[in-house]
């Protein structure tokens, strides 16, 4: 048995990447996708042809109905080769408008119904702001499951389990990124990897929290750098990982240990926490990695967001 089929037996597999041609060898339950990565895959030849019929077909719509139906569509031909769902965000550039995330989140799971999909089988993918936190509190509320996005901080799970969101994507590898750059020179690999990757520990802290007192949102752990941080993850309720690192734990024959143990988890010495938005606002700014990643990451979406419709504008 391989590293991939043996995470299996602990953690569900979800596929992180908008090229859906590349999961059957895999066979992921859920798939991920993201601006960034929807971007990439429809610069692919074998893609072109979906951006191409998709701005044909609605060319006289606004230009961010276009990009929704393209995501749409991206996100119905991965559901072809998953049993299970699939992960469509919300346009960064809403980050900060709870309104318009609840309006775009609507919109997106009304495009999947109308193209045979039903809702339990999409999540609807909003950062994890205040707002974005109060608008999934909304969709969710409206039979519209979420997964929150862009999470770096143990205050941002605590508000979405609050908000009894679905599910949130920590970001492990970005974590990591931030503290091997802060670093520098003093940066030591081996001391800061496995369970002692700072990535790695805050999604452990938030599984904990979780599982001690009862939270149903799940924690899928997301952006991994390396197979060290996936392994040091088995037992996490989802790990979404990207086609390369999927292939390089099906190449492998390894051992794999549940590193996550739920009975553990219930008798964990960790204290309950509620958040306001005064007090999510304050332990947000406090942690300088939290803020500046949220940040950075929101910025980052909403330029791959414009790269995209300047090609619908192009098509």
């Amino acid at each position: 048995m391989n590293q991939l089929e043996a995470l299996k037996q602990y953690t569900t597999v979800v596929a992180d990447t908008g090229d859906f041609r590349q999961l059957a060898q895999y066979h992921p339950q859920d798939a991920t996708t993201n601006p960034s990565l929807i971007l990439k895959a429809v610069q692919k030849a074998e893609y072109a042809h979906l951006l191409q019929e998709t701005v044909h077909q609605h060319r006289q719509e606004p230009l961010d109905e276009i990009m929704d139906r393209l995501l749409v569509r991206f996100g119905t031909e991965i559901l072809q080769h998953i049993p299970g769902r699939v992960s469509t965000e919300v346009d960064a550039r809403l980050s900060f408008d709870a309104a318009g995330s609840v309006a775009r989140g609507r919109r997106i799971i009304e495009l999947y119904r109308a193209a045979g999909i039903p809702a339990e089988r999409v999540l609807i993918k909003v950062a994890s702001t205040w707002e974005g936190i109060q608008a999934a509190a909304q969709l969710q509320q409206e039979g519209i499951n979420c997964n929150l996005t862009l999470l770096f901080s143990f205050c941002q799970a605590v508000a979405c389990g609050q908000a009894k969101v679905k599910l949130i994507s920590p970001f492990v590898g970005r974590i990591y990124d931030w503290y091997r750059k802060a670093a520098g020179e003093a940066w030591n690999e081996v001391a800061n990897s496995g369970a002692s990757d700072p990535g790695v520990r805050s999604v452990r802290q938030i599984w904990t929290y979780y599982k001690r007192y009862g939270i149903a949102t799940e924690v899928m752990g997301a952006s991994f750098r390396n197979v060290g941080q996936i392994l040091a993850l088995a037992g996490c309720d989802l790990l979404t990982i990207s086609p390369e690192l999927l292939a390089q734990l099906a190449a492998s024959d390894l051992p794999v240990l549940r590193s996550l143990d739920r009975d553990e988890a219930l008798g964990a010495d960790i204290e309950r926490v509620q958040y306001d938005e005064k007090g999510f606002r304050w332990a947000l700014n406090e942690d300088v990695m939290a803020s500046e990643k949220l940040a950075e990451g929101i910025r980052t979406f909403a330029v791959d967001a414009v790269k995209l419709e300047k090609l619908i504008r192009a098509a």
